[in-house]
């Protein structure tokens, strides 16, 4: 994303996103003083933003300051590992994997797995078997169509959920701490909105 690069889209189980670099290729430093959109503060996007700005001072870099914020935002998230599934022996793909269904509490086939997970079919299946050797799942036939088959979490795959899921919100919690409550509740709703506006127009801008 215009030298503000971000984690993948499919929530895969690939390793940790390299540092960000501009488009030429060249690692990054702030710059003392660097400041973006008003905020007062520094960081590494507004370094970017200000690069953009001396190459081409005509371009409106307002996007740039949001979406190059949540993908580093999303970036140093990933990067952290997520300590509570890291003790538990669980990414946060597979963990993501068994809360769907968990909170759904019904069994769920592959596909509705990718789609509540939002990841390719391909990363599912290679999920569910490493779960399944864990006995965290448990797959069965349908008895209609063979080709079909259905997960459901196994006593002890919901006993690690339940176990883990305090921990994770403590944790993640912790990481939010630098910004109050109503900070955190309007922050949340303007990322909901983006989100909601994305989900329904995205795939008209990609056409």
């Amino acid at each position: 994303m215009t030298g503000t690069n971000g984690p993948g889209t499919d929530g895969g189980d690939a390793a940790a996103p390299e540092e960000p670099r501009d488009t030429a290729g060249s690692h990054r430093t702030d710059a003392p003083g660097d400041l973006a959109g008003g905020t007062g503060r520094r960081d590494t996007v507004a370094a970017v933003v200000r690069q953009w700005r001396t190459v081409h001072p005509e371009l409106d870099t307002g996007p740039m300051e949001i979406i190059g914020r949540v993908n580093r935002c999303a970036a140093l998230l990933q990067q952290a590992e997520d300590a509570p599934l890291r003790r538990a022996g669980l990414s946060r793909p597979e963990f993501d994997l068994l809360a769907a269904l968990r909170r759904t509490g019904h069994e769920l086939t592959p596909s509705e797995l990718a789609r509540e997970t939002f990841s390719s079919g391909a990363a599912v299946t290679k999920r569910l078997k490493q779960l399944t050797e864990r006995a965290l799942v448990e797959r069965r036939g349908d008895d209609r169509d063979r080709r079909v088959a259905h997960v459901r979490l196994t006593e002890a795959g919901r006993d690690l959920v339940d176990a883990v899921l305090p921990e994770q919100l403590a944790y993640e919690g912790a990481v939010l701490s630098g910004l109050d409550e109503p900070r955190q509740g309007e922050l949340a709703a303007l990322l909901g909105e983006l989100l909601g506006q994305l989900e329904g127009r995205l795939g008209a801008l990609r056409g």
